[in-house]
């Protein structure tokens, strides 16, 4: 019998009470309802998965409504019950651990309890009752984890398509260079890391994930593998195992925990031996709406309208890394519609985006930007988007593109907003034509969000609270701030995902003016300021105020000059 609950429409008990606990407001519930689309979960898991509640109290707050037991790590047995008659591969796409199989029925530990397919399916292999307890998805996972541990490897099989291959649980195998592979990229998936980093040292390997923009040690493998496990990811990727002294490139897919991910292997010939970078591109954390990446209401409304424009350029600076090309596929995702064609050309292409045309670079043919460029005004579009303007020649294309009807959106790597005037003087625009075809200038950064199983309120120091005065002076400073402390959720860092801050410069009449007499980026800056733009630190402190992250990791990011 199915258990009350949301999917689609109404919030729901669980959602509602945590409204009603001020936890989330109305604007978190719309974007969570826009993130959800056809996937089928629930507005309290992607409300989880946005960074506004964290699994735990999730958890406590389903089960205190929906009035089922609460499981926590602890209650995970060390042996699975059922090991011999359901396999990890079910319990981890549905969510849910046996916890104790008795005479009388099975208790079972379920991130959602009231999804009855699992209960329905155990049920008919157990055949006796089921007795739903309410568990953090983590918790599940790590126990589910530790189950798995014992297998020992995996096979690559070659699909059907013969395009892309699949990482398949083999515990048949014994081959323990395939088993860390493995292992080492369904952990970086399910930690969400960006990137993996295995570097050559004297004696070994020394293997790093990037989580959060940081990179954090994890266990090498033992000495005798390290040519085995670079030979291994070499396979994956369909690299030439034997050359060892150029750069190579390749892409594979792999499958985790049910759902297919990208996984982008470089390598580069060090003094020690090969290092190998796998970037990993997991769809299923790709959020493409500007509001839910972190920008403020004015920032995201202000870019909306500039979206809206049949023509001019749209730059989003910032350094690499700061999520620019993921602010371009938001903008991308809410202007493509059927009526209208956009083309983008990239390098390289990090998403596949549904409805558009990507063009990936390669220049070892001589197909760079500016060669794509040409070819896709012959195509008729109504909006480009190019990945990076890297010199004058690409600049210009996508001048004469938006004088003639197109709408561009590209990125620059500069500091600040005001900076990207200079940048486009210095590779030979003219500042008549800056003024004329560019709408918007955005710069953005990222900063970590603090974990909200662990974060921690203190009062806030007379320095701060003056810092914080002058700095926002429209806000009244906080009585007290949220700091990191850190916690096994965290792995230790007190943060657990990210968010963009953003600076606008809105190119009205006066900036206009400004740039067409050669102004320099002080007086643009001040002009913005004049009317209204938020600075790069003024964003982020706002995320402070809320408790989302701390002035500690604001200083990280935006050092005072």
């Amino acid at each position: 019998m199915p258990v009350p609950g949301e999917r689609d429409g109404d919030i729901g008990p669980v959602a509602a009470r945590l409204m009603e606990r001020k936890r989330v407001g109305p604007g978190d519930l719309d974007r969570a309802r826009q993130l959800l689309g056809t996937s089928g979960s629930t507005i309290e898991a992607m409300l989880s998965r946005m960074g506004l509640v964290s699994d735990t109290e999730l958890a406590a707050t389903m089960a205190e409504v929906l009035k089922f037991p609460l499981a926590t790590a602890a209650d995970m047995p060390a042996t699975p019950p059922l090991r011999d008659r359901v396999g990890v591969d079910f319990l981890r796409n549905s969510h849910v651990v046996p916890l104790r199989d008795t005479p009388s029925g099975l208790d079972l530990a379920m991130a959602d309890p009231r999804d009855d397919f699992a209960v329905n399916a155990l049920r008919m292999i157990v055949h006796k009752p089921i007795r739903r307890h309410v568990a953090a998805l983590g918790d599940i996972e790590r126990a589910l984890d530790r189950w798995a541990a014992p297998a020992a490897g995996v096979a690559a099989t070659r699909r059907a398509t013969g395009e892309d291959f699949d990482l398949v649980a083999d515990a048949t195998s014994n081959a323990p260079a395939i088993a860390f592979v493995q292992k080492l990229i369904s952990d970086a998936v399910r930690r969400q890391a960006s990137d993996i980093h295995i570097e050559p040292i004297d004696g070994g390997l020394e293997i790093r994930l990037r989580i959060d923009g940081r990179l954090i040690r994890v266990d090498d493998p033992p000495a005798h593998l390290a040519d085995a496990v670079l030979g291994r990811v070499k396979v994956l990727a369909r690299l030439d195992v034997a050359e060892r002294r150029l750069p190579q490139d390749g892409r594979v897919r792999v499958a985790v925990d049910g759902r297919e991910i990208d996984v982008r292997i470089s390598t580069v010939p060090a003094m020690a031996g090969e290092s190998i970078a796998l970037r990993i591109l997991d769809r299923s954390h790709l959020t493409l709406d500007v509001e839910a990446l972190g920008f403020a209401g004015p920032i995201a409304a202000e870019l909306t309208r500039l979206g809206d424009r049949p023509h001019g350029i749209i730059l989003v600076t910032g350094p690499t890394g700061s999520g620019k090309t993921t602010t371009l596929y938001a903008m991308l995702s809410r202007l493509s519609r059927p009526e209208v064609k956009v083309l983008t050309v990239e390098d390289p292409v990090e998403f596949r985006l549904a409805g558009i045309s990507q063009v990936q670079v390669q220049h070892g043919i001589g197909l760079g930007f500016a060669r794509v460029m040409r070819s896709f005004l012959r195509h008729d579009p109504d909006i480009m988007m190019v990945g990076e303007i890297r010199d004058g020649e690409t600049a210009r294309i996508a001048i004469q593109a938006s004088l003639t009807g197109h709408l561009i959106l590209s990125t620059l790597h500069t500091n600040d907003a005001p900076g990207a005037v200079t940048r486009l003087m210095d590779m030979g625009i003219e500042s008549f034509l800056i003024s004329a075809t560019v709408n918007g200038i955005l710069a953005q950064r990222l900063v970590r969000t603090l974990c909200t199983d662990c974060r921690e309120s203190r009062p806030a120091t007379p320095t701060e609270k003056a810092y914080l005065k002058e700095s926002l002076p429209d806000a009244a400073p906080p009585d007290a701030l949220w700091h990191a402390r850190g916690c096994p959720r965290c792995n230790g860092s007190g943060y657990r995902g990210r968010v963009a801050i953003g600076e606008l410069l809105v190119m009205d009449d006066e900036v206009k003016s400004l740039v067409s007499a050669g102004a320099g980026q002080v007086a643009i800056r001040d002009a913005a300021l004049r009317k209204g733009m938020t600075t790069l630190r003024g964003d982020a402190l706002r995320h402070v105020t809320s408790g989302l992250t701390s002035l500690e990791e604001v200083t990280r990011v935006l050092p005072e000059s």
